[in-house]
C-alpha cells in the first residue's frame, strides 16, 4: 500500500524563475498572492534579483506560494497526500496543503513573520550555516563555549545524519564554523539566508508572531501534519498554533519528522517547491523509500506517470 507524504522547502531553496513553467496556465496563485501583499511578489520570483528575493520577508510568501501552486497541481491529478511535512518555513505551506490555513492568510502571515525575523536581527547581523561530518555531541559543545563567551550560537537544523545547521549572530556563526571545522567537521557551509532562524535570537519575533496567529482563522488539519518542534502528527489548531511560536526559535529536528513519517507508513514523499534539498536529505535518512522532487512541468509529469502503478 502506497502512503504518500507532500514535504515543502524552506529558506535556501529559492531562486529567480523558481516554478516558472508550472505557473503556465496557473497563475491565479501569483495573482492572489501578489493582492495580499500589495506589491508585485509575481514579478521578483520572475525577475529577481536574487539579492531581494532572498530576503525573508520575500523569500517566505514566495517559496509558499511556489509550493501550493505545486501541490495544487498534484491534487488536481488524483494524486493526494496521506501527510505533509515542511522543513521550517515549509512548515506554512504545508498547513495550507493541509487545509489549516487558507492560502491568501498563509501568504500575508509567513509575509508577516519575516518581517518580524528581519526586525528582530537585521539582514546582515545573524547568519547561518551547515556544518557537515561532526556528530550533535560535540557540536553542542562547542556553540555553548562561543555562546557562554558573548556571540550566541546554536543548533537550528537537525537534517539528517551528518549534518546540523548552527544559527546565531555573524560572529558567533563564523567562530563556530573554525572551532568546529578544528574540532573535526568535514566542512562548514554558509547559507543563502538573511537571519538566524531558530536560534533564541528569534524569541522577539515569536511574540509578534503569536499575536498575527490569534487574528487569522486556523483549522484542525484535514490532513496530519508532522510538526518541526516535536516531530509528532498533529491535527488540532490550538497545538499548531503554539507549535509554529515555538518553531521560531526551537530547533527544526527534520530528521526526526522523516522517520516519524515513514513509522506511520509513509512510503513515497514528494517535494512540492523549487531544487532538491528535501529530497537529498530523505535519501541520506532512508534510502529504501522512494523520493521524487517536483519544480517544472518534466518533474511533476514524472510523478502523475509513477503514480499510476501506485497502490493506494
Amino acid at each position: 500500500m502506497t502512503k504518500i507524504a507532500f514535504i515543502f522547502p524552506g529558506q535556501g531553496s529559492q531562486s529567480v524563475g523558481m516554478g516558472a513553467e508550472l505557473f503556465n496556465g496557473n497563475g491565479n496563485f501569483l495573482e492572489r498572492a501578489d493582492d495580499v501583499l500589495q506589491f508585485s511578489l509575481s514579478r521578483l520570483i520572475a525577475e529577481g534579483p536574487q539579492e531581494e528575493l532572498t530576503l525573508t520577508y520575500n523569500a517566505q510568501p514566495a517559496l509558499l506560494t511556489v509550493g501550493a501552486m505545486i501541490a495544487s497541481r498534484l491534487v488536481e491529478e488524483g494524486i493526494t497526500p496521506d501527510y505533509t511535512a515542511g522543513h521550517s518555513l515549509g512548515e506554512y505551506t504545508a498547513l495550507v496543503a493541509s487545509g489549516v490555513l487558507s492560502f491568501e492568510d498563509g501568504v500575508s502571515v509567513v509575509h508577516q513573520r519575516g518581517l518580524y525575523m528581519n526586525e528582530a536581527v537585521p539582514a546582515g547581523e545573524g547568519a547561518m550555516a551547515a556544518i557537515l561530518g561532526l556528530d550533535g555531541e560535540k557540536l553542542l559543545e562547542v556553540t555553548e563555549a562561543i555562546t557562554a563567551k558573548g556571540d550566541p550560537v546554536q543548533p537550528a537544523n537537525l537534517n539528517c545524519p551528518g549534518q546540523i545547521v548552527i544559527s546565531g549572530t555573524k560572529a558567533g556563526v563564523e567562530k563556530a564554523c573554525v572551532e568546529l571545522k578544528d574540532a573535526g567537521a568535514k566542512r562548514a557551509i554558509p547559507l543563502d539566508v538573511s537571519g538566524p532562524f531558530h536560534s533564541s535570537l528569534m524569541k522577539p519575533a515569536a511574540e509578534r508572531l503569536q499575536k498575527t496567529l490569534d487574528e487569522v482563522e486556523m483549522k484542525d488539519a484535514s490532513i496530519p501534519v508532522v510538526a518541526n518542534v516535536n516531530a509528532e502528527k498533529v491535527s488540532s489548531r490550538d497545538e499548531i498554533k503554539q507549535l509554529l511560536v515555538e518553531q521560531l526559535y526551537s530547533p527544526v529536528r527534520w530528521e526526526d519528522s522523516v522517520r516519524e513519517l515513514i513509522d506511520l507508513g509513509v512510503t513515497h514523499f514528494i517535494e512540492c517547491g523549487p531544487g532538491k534539498v528535501l529530497s537529498g536529505l530523505v535519501k541520506k535518512i532512508d534510502r529504501s523509500v522512494t523520493v521524487l522532487p517536483v519544480y517544472d512541468e518534466e518533474t511533476l509529469q514524472t510523478v502523475i506517470d509513477a503514480a499510476k502503478g501506485w497502490e493506494r
